[in-house]
């Protein structure tokens, strides 16, 4: 399907209730379960009717086990149907993210799976470190930065971990690989937030 001809985003998409997270939880489960069964992504449109979940979106797929980071793969555009752009991330996070190796399936009772949308990020404008850090919202913003063709982000949870905002964005900036030298204001800053999912565990 050409991007040109996919569905709008509905304004609908930014405030999902709770049935429809689980329908795109039960999106991303199928997915790996199919990974591990056949070795292939499924569509998502074989595991949901609802149509707002078949509108442009963005989102991110984390698993964890007992709290530890298994894999976490996503968009920070909207590119395609939502309900695909969930099954394509699970899958990926299961068995393509770089920092860990394929899921297999005697992890399967261990692994717990989270889906979080995204919602349109918004640029920063700031003067200097200080009004930049003044706007973040801890526990509330996701933040994508970008230099010169390097770019990372920070889902809103990651704050949990680094809830300081100086410090959230010298490790973003860690991450995104940009040169401690370059200065902040020719950095490009965007925020979004998120909704997520309940957590459960994949069998």
């Amino acid at each position: 399907m050409l991007l040109d001809m996919l569905p709008m985003l509905s304004p609908d998409l930014c405030a999902l209730d709770q049935k429809k997270l689980k329908e795109l939880l039960r999106v991303a489960t199928r997915s790996i379960l199919a990974g591990i069964n056949d070795g292939r992504r499924t569509s998502g449109y074989s595991v949901t009717a609802s149509e707002i979940l078949r509108h442009v979106g963005a989102s991110f797929v984390t698993l964890r086990q007992r709290d530890a980071l298994r894999g976490c793969v996503g968009s920070l555009e909207r590119g395609r149907p939502l309900v695909d752009d969930v099954a394509w991330n699970a899958f990926a996070a299961a068995f393509q993210d770089p920092r860990f190796p394929a899921l297999s399936r005697s992890e399967l009772k261990i692994t717990s799976v989270e889906v979080s949308i995204l919602s349109t990020p918004q640029l920063l404008e700031f003067s200097d470190e200080k009004d930049l850090l003044a706007q973040l919202r801890p526990g509330i913003d996701g933040l994508i930065i970008s230099y010169d063709g390097q770019r990372a982000t920070y889902l809103p949870n990651v704050w949990e971990a680094l809830p300081n905002p100086q410090v959230f964005v010298h490790q973003l900036r860690h991450k995104a690989e940009i040169n401690p030298n370059i200065p902040i204001t020719t950095i490009e800053f965007r925020r979004y937030t998120t909704q997520h999912s309940p957590h459960i565990v994949l069998v």
